[in-house]
């Protein structure tokens, strides 16, 4: 019996980290992209919602699959049930987080 896994990305999109829970993640034939597929969101039936998430559904709604480039994948996390899929806002002052959570080649400031 096969077990199914889940898992959790974050990535930066748009000065925003994303986390998503995904079935699917491998690398793209596309040198340079990760694909992620199989978008997990909790049930629209549900009476307490969670804006951020209904967000990203919205976001992601129809898409099979999305090529994201590997220099802003953060992490990938294989996790055992899902979580809250969210968006984090980076904080644009010169706070302590800043330093954590940035792509690996940022853009030239000019």
């Amino acid at each position: 019996m096969s077990e199914k896994h889940i898992y959790k990305v974050a990535f930066i999109n748009q000065e925003q980290v994303y986390e998503v829970y995904v079935k699917s993640v491998y690398q793209a034939e596309i040198y340079g992209f990760v694909i992620v597929e199989d978008f997990i969101f909790g049930e629209k039936s549900s009476i307490v919602v969670d804006p951020t998430e209904e967000k990203l559904r919205s976001e992601f709604e129809g898409v099979n699959r999305s090529f994201i480039p590997m220099h802003k994948i953060i992490r990938i996390d294989q996790v055992k049930k899902r979580g809250t899929a969210k968006i984090v806002a980076i904080p644009k002052d010169g706070a302590e987080d800043r330093g954590r959570l940035s792509a690996l080649y940022p853009p030239d400031k000019k």
